[in-house]
């Protein structure tokens, strides 16, 4: 069985030995330095880092990685380390040998020799830059999700305003309100899972149509266009307002009904490039539809005709008839997508 030594009863060699061992070994970037800023040592970690082989830096200025911007910092470093100072775990930015600029974590500690006498200094580097982006791409989606957070709460207070005007009674109105906010949190759902950088066009209408069932009756067809978050927001009010009404009166409320949803982008006389939707179903007409009269209009039509569009800077028609709905969008691409 290997016995294992102390490391204070180790020869001087063999002391020396198991400590370059270690340096040689750590993830983390070790480089050793005299009191001129001259490196000394130079680990593997400290080359995978910074670009540079062990041979091109030993023996030359450690302010080769440092930026021009910047190079005051060593003054102040090797200024602290004669006077036996730690400099513990600060943030700064050094530069690899492609000229890449990265951030870093240093923790710098002055070096003895045998009498006791401060003769250089080692860091340890630490490579923060993916830390850091994502530090700032969290507080990036955190501003972005208060922002969307007081808009829907916009939304939220216009809906329950709007359905209060158009229900029956308080048990209509709740019912509507609770299947509203629902829909809302589907889109606000799909945002999440995106990282709130936008959701396809087809992933918005399949979410908000898978709740009213009938798969097999429902055709949905496109190009791939990825929508931005506000786009998101107001069609999933588009597309749950009319499967609702399909639900409750059209082709999704029997085995018989047809519903397509098409999309594309197309090109007006002006050269703007828009999004072109079009939902339309085709149903057995119900006994209670009123032959040649026009359904009472709801929160749904405003939605469909005045809120979606609007939001979206389109125009947006609405045609009912007896078993038959369309609902056509037309809106500028670069309002609704990323993908201009």
């Amino acid at each position: 069985m290997n016995k294992v030594v102390p490391f204070r009863s180790r020869s001087a060699a063999d002391a020396d030995a198991w400590l370059a061992a270690i340096v040689d070994s750590s993830f983390d970037a070790i480089v050793g330095k005299d009191l001129n800023s001259i490196v000394t040592s130079w680990n593997r970690a400290a080359e995978q880092l910074f670009g540079y082989s062990a041979d091109e830096m030993v023996g030359k200025p450690v302010t080769l990685l440092i930026p021009e911007a910047l190079q005051s910092e060593e003054t102040d470093i090797i200024s602290r380390i004669k006077r036996g100072e730690r400099l513990a775990s600060y943030e700064t930015t050094r530069m690899r040998k492609d000229g890449k600029l990265i951030l870093v974590s240093l923790t710098i500690s002055p070096i003895y020799s045998g009498a006791g006498e401060i003769i250089g200094a080692s860091k340890i580097a630490r490579d923060i830059t993916a830390a850091k982006e994502s530090e700032r791409r969290i507080k990036l989606l955190m501003r972005e999700v208060n922002h969307r957070v007081k808009n829907q709460f916009a939304v939220i207070l216009s809906m329950v305003r709007e359905t209060s005007k158009r229900s029956r009674d308080s048990v209509e109105f709740m019912a509507q309100v609770q299947d509203r906010i629902m829909a809302l949190s589907r889109s606000h759902d799909l945002l999440v899972n995106s990282e709130w950088s936008g959701t396809s066009l087809f992933e918005v209408a399949q979410g908000h149509l898978a709740p009213f069932g009938h798969e097999t009756q429902i055709k949905l067809s496109g190009p791939l266009i990825t929508l931005q978050p506000n786009a998101v927001q107001y069609l999933g009010m588009a597309f749950h307002e009319l499967g609702t009404n399909s639900a409750k009166y059209g082709a999704l409320s029997s085995d018989a009904g047809r519903l397509t949803v098409e999309w594309d982008v197309t090109t007006d006389t002006a050269g703007q490039r828009n999004l072109e939707l079009v939902w339309e179903e085709t149903s057995v007409p119900r006994a209670e539809t009123e032959l040649g009269s026009e359904p009472r209009a709801g929160f749904g039509s405003v939605v469909l005709t005045r809120v979606a569009p609007q939001a979206l800077n389109g125009m947006a028609t609405l045609e009912r008839g007896r078993g038959h709905v369309r609902w056509k969008l037309v809106a500028p691409l670069a309002g609704c997508t990323n993908d201009e």
